[in-house]
């Protein structure tokens, strides 16, 4: 496993991290399977892992501090993010300040988090909706700043909604932040453009998000997959966009080294990007986490095939599947 300084925090933190949305609220997670699978990746040298109060209300809080209490001579990082007040995903421009992150919605919500882990405090808090036009209030960053001096987090960020990477450079540029999350993968490689040259400027982490684009760069996919009603992933895979992606996934294949996969060409696609700092891919089953982790010793890709992956960028824009 290879470690990268995690912004202006300093910490160093494993090139691959670990997303704990699945073991939330996909259909089909396990406690136990997801425990297995999370303390592997702590075996294997993983020790950041994000998750959310929303991530099954705080089932998947409460099963990454059962790994901290299990695992108590290492040290891992902890990252959570505070809902929206009105609970409405994705954030829409319409939506003020005071309707998602009012200051004592901040403060009340950490307590959950803190009460559903089991901790006494966070690594990493994050507002998980985010709209630039809130930068210059400096409501929600002071109650941040104040929640660092009490000691309940270390660090705050923010992270950006789908496709969306342009709407967090002006609070990359305020200094209000430690890090941002962003989808940043194969197809989504729009983040290098504007807010990637920001955050190495200011020295603010990146954690990429949705390296796979949702399963679609796991090469898993056909143009027949279904799920369950109750899983996000049957919305999000509608029709419309269930066809392309798997079309274009299929364009990748040519381009896989020898010996190698497609899920380990997404990651190491990521890893060769000097701003992002980790990688946080989904996982439940230890074959997973297994094949994941070893993409850190695997390192960068060369210069002549990430070229040639910089011509399958995918620019898309937010559709109602995509929410």
């Amino acid at each position: 496993m290879q470690y990268k300084k995690f912004g202006r925090t300093g910490w160093q933190v494993s090139d691959v991290g670990y997303g704990m949305w699945g073991m939330g609220s996909w259909s089909g997670s396990d406690d136990e399977e997801s425990m297995a699978a999370l303390q592997r990746a702590v075996d294997l040298g993983c020790n950041f892992f994000d998750t959310a109060y929303v991530y099954g209300n705080g089932r998947s809080e409460n099963l990454l501090g059962q790994l901290v209490r299990a695992n108590p001579d290492k040290r891992l990082y902890t990252a959570t993010k505070i809902p929206p007040k009105n609970m409405q995903y994705p954030n829409l421009p319409e939506f003020t300040l005071d309707e998602c992150y009012p200051p004592d919605h901040i403060e009340e919500f950490l307590h959950k988090s803190l009460e559903n882990a089991g901790l006494e405090r966070f690594d990493l808090l994050q507002i998980h909706t985010w709209n630039d036009d809130w930068t210059e209030s400096d409501g929600w960053s002071d109650m941040l700043d104040s929640l660092k001096k009490q000691g309940l987090i270390g660090a705050c960020g923010i992270s950006i909604n789908r496709w969306e990477p342009w709407n967090g450079v002006k609070a990359v540029r305020s200094g209000k932040i430690d890090s941002v999350q962003v989808i940043y993968n194969i197809f989504d490689q729009n983040p290098e453009d504007q807010l990637f040259p920001a955050c190495q400027e200011m020295d603010v982490a990146v954690i990429a998000r949705v390296p796979f684009d949702e399963g679609t760069l796991t090469g898993t996919l056909t143009k027949e997959t279904t799920f369950p009603a109750d899983d996000w992933r049957s919305g999000y895979f509608a029709p419309e966009n269930l066809i392309p992606s798997v079309e274009r996934s299929d364009a990748l294949r040519p381009l896989i080294p020898e010996g190698s996969s497609m899920a380990e060409l997404a990651l190491r696609f990521i890893l060769s990007h000097p701003a992002v700092s980790t990688i946080i891919p989904g996982m439940r089953k230890l074959k997973n986490v297994e094949a994941n982790m070893s993409a850190s010793d695997a390192g960068p890709l060369d210069a002549d095939l990430l070229d040639d992956l910089h011509k399958h960028r995918w620019v898309r824009k937010p559709a109602p599947w995509s929410d």
